[in-house]
């Protein structure tokens, strides 16, 4: 399967912890591309977990985020993306500046999120947070197909997401 992305994009990857956006984002996208809410509550306390961190992480990613959008540049938001205001706000972040937001949602069996979860190398996350994130997961999904993206691309197979090849469309020239 081919996945043919925008050049630029902000690309909002949707999905609770352990769905593989991050392990996707890696393979696909280059390392000053991707702005991860994980990576900047590191940052900020040596714990990407910490999230008492993630008012402030954030806020930096935010900041990153306008900045790289402004620049025309590919940006990629490695978080959950659960929420449909903060999804709202990075499409008039993106909007602002004439960008087209793309969603990539990975939308998996409840049980596939906490085995990923169990198996990641680097953090678990409290299976009683991937459950409320799998409920919200049910919900974005209701939600995002309404939502104004120029693209939503739903996995529901890891396989397929991790066998799909990222294109890249320049902008038509006028």
């Amino acid at each position: 399967m081919r996945l043919t992305l925008p050049e630029p994009a902000l690309v909002l990857l949707v999905g609770p912890s352990g769905a593989g956006k991050s392990t996707f984002a890696t393979k696909h996208f280059g390392p000053t591309e991707v702005i991860s809410s994980d990576a900047l509550r590191a940052m900020l306390t040596d714990d990407p977990a910490d999230q008492d961190a993630s008012a402030e992480a954030f806020r930096v990613l935010s900041i990153l985020a306008n900045g790289r959008l402004k620049r025309r540049l590919m940006t990629v938001i490695d978080a959950t993306n659960l929420r449909a205001n903060s999804r709202k706000q990075f499409r008039a972040l993106a909007s602002r500046y004439g960008i087209p937001t793309v969603a990539i949602a990975f939308d998996l069996a409840p049980e596939l999120y906490v085995a990923h979860n169990e198996q990641r190398p680097d953090r678990v996350v409290n299976n009683d947070v991937v459950a409320d994130q799998t409920e919200c997961m049910r919900e974005a999904m209701t939600d995002i197909a309404a939502e104004n993206f120029a693209a939503l691309h739903v996995f529901t197979d890891p396989v397929e997401a991790r066998q799909v090849v990222v294109e890249r469309r320049p902008p038509a020239r006028h």
